[in-house]
């Protein structure tokens, strides 16, 4: 599985986000250990209140676990990678929380731990720990025989499509699936060789390359939205300057939108507001059924949950009445009867643990089944939409290209200009000529002949 973490801050956020409902469809509070609250807010908070004693400030350690998602990964798989993880970063013991979340037929979790060791009030140092969990990564990916991706067998040609929170917020608001832009960018990385290049496969694209205010190299998009070039590419910022030289050398970002204002026509926003609207329509009976399946499937699990608890509570009922009390519980330790008794109930609840875990993991594993199935359709309709709008920026780029011819170009310059001096043409002034006194106009003198009568 792919693991992704980072040092961090901001311990209530963190919960906030993690314990989300809108963007999840299913978020699970596995476990909390080491805090004395039960509840992620609570638990994060007394990180941060404990780091106060110490000048740490990224208290915090996250990691995203994402196995593949055809993949059906037990709860064991993901606590056993969890426990290699903190022995791999000296976190054995610190207080940590796991989060299971669901969404478009995947599974994954989230671990955190607190860094700070509460006896010492110092923070564990962790070095190295993108490398550590990418060997770790590796492991996981040949030891349950699942298809390694590309990345994780060479460094540089790591997945380059894990968004952050930023990207993922920053894709939303262009109304753009995050994979489409950066593979849009990465593909025009690829193709070019210098910075003309580069700029011209982005603008056949709709996107200007521009100077940032503080972020070296940009690209607008037609939504006026800003990305980084670095950031969208996944490469350096060295590389980067390399072929496209330095950022001072492009438009400002203002001057870009100037431009993309001129280029892009009214009709091609016109239609992809309706491209839009259709994929909106499309997609709302699968939207009412994704949350009508939703619903459903936490329904049933509650159900199973609460079944579990009840049968739980009678089988440890029973499992303490086989303990005899008085005289006979005292005779009972003596004679060796008692310890007979509480390995059996110890060996009873870890079956029934055991069992309980794999129907909670059975109805899991054919809720997901049912909700790819679900997701195959809505990633057509996606599908579609976005093949209709790579035949929408082909005619943008036609109307680009007429824009930029000479006689198109002076026409705008006139409308946007309507005082600008423009001379008529000699046909034009003919037209007038004829207008005027409705005659034919006398052919023109020819003043070199006027000349030679002259001599």
């Amino acid at each position: 599985m792919i693991l992704k973490a980072s040092q961090r801050a901001g311990g209530k956020q963190l919960a906030r986000h993690l314990l989300k409902t809108d963007e999840n469809e299913h978020v699970e509070v596995h476990d909390i250990r080491g805090f004395v609250s039960d509840d992620l807010v609570g638990a994060f908070q007394e990180a941060f209140a404990i780091s106060k004693a110490t000048k740490c400030k990224q208290f915090l350690f996250s990691v995203s676990l994402n196995p593949p998602p055809q993949e059906r990964v037990e709860i064991s798989t993901f606590e056993d990678a969890i426990q290699r993880i903190e022995e791999k970063n000296g976190l054995t013991g610190q207080p940590r929380a796991i989060v299971f979340h669901e969404k478009e037929g995947r599974r994954h979790a989230h671990a955190v731990w607190s860094r700070i060791d509460a006896d010492t009030l110092t923070a564990k140092n962790l070095p190295f720990f993108k490398n550590k969990l990418r060997d770790l990564s590796r492991e996981l990916y040949l030891e349950n025989g699942w298809k390694m991706p590309r990345g994780l067998m060479n460094s540089r040609e790591a997945d380059p499509r894990n968004f952050t929170l930023k990207e993922w917020q920053q894709s939303k608001r262009t109304g753009r699936d995050p994979r489409d832009l950066k593979d849009l960018l990465q593909e025009c990385w690829a193709i070019s060789d210098s910075a003309a290049a580069f700029a011209q496969a982005l603008k056949a694209r709709g996107i200007t390359l521009a100077r940032g205010d503080r972020r070296g190299h940009v690209a607008l998009t037609h939504d006026g939205e800003v990305l980084s070039v670095s950031r969208y590419t996944g490469k350096k910022t060295k590389e980067i300057e390399a072929r496209l030289g330095k950022p001072e050398t492009y438009p400002s970002i203002a001057d870009a939108r100037t431009q993309l204002a001129k280029d892009l026509s009214q009709a091609y926003q016109r239609q992809r507001k309706e491209a839009d609207a259709l994929k909106r329509h499309q997609l709302a009976p699968l939207e009412q059924k994704r949350l009508e399946m939703a619903t459903a499937h936490r329904l049933e699990r509650a159900r199973l949950d609460t079944r579990q608890r009840d049968r739980w509570t009678l089988e440890s009922k029973e499992r303490a009445a086989r303990i005899p009390g008085g005289m006979r519980g005292l005779w009972s330790r003596l004679s060796g009867q008692q310890a007979q008794i509480q390995k059996q109930n110890e060996r009873e609840a870890y079956e029934a643990l055991q069992r309980d875990r794999a129907q909670r993991q059975a109805i899991i594993d054919a809720q997901i089944a049912e909700r790819q199935r679900l997701q195959a359709q809505i990633k057509a309709v996606r599908d579609r939409h976005a093949a209709l709008l790579r035949e929408l920026r082909a005619d943008q780029k036609q109307v680009q290209r007429t824009l930029e011819s000479p006689s198109v170009k002076r026409e705008f310059e006139a409308k946007a200009n309507p005082r600008a001096d423009v001379r008529p043409s000699t046909q034009q002034l003919l037209d007038r000529l004829r207008e005027g006194n409705g005659s034919e106009p006398s052919p023109p003198r020819d003043r070199g002949k006027d000349r030679d009568r002259e001599r």
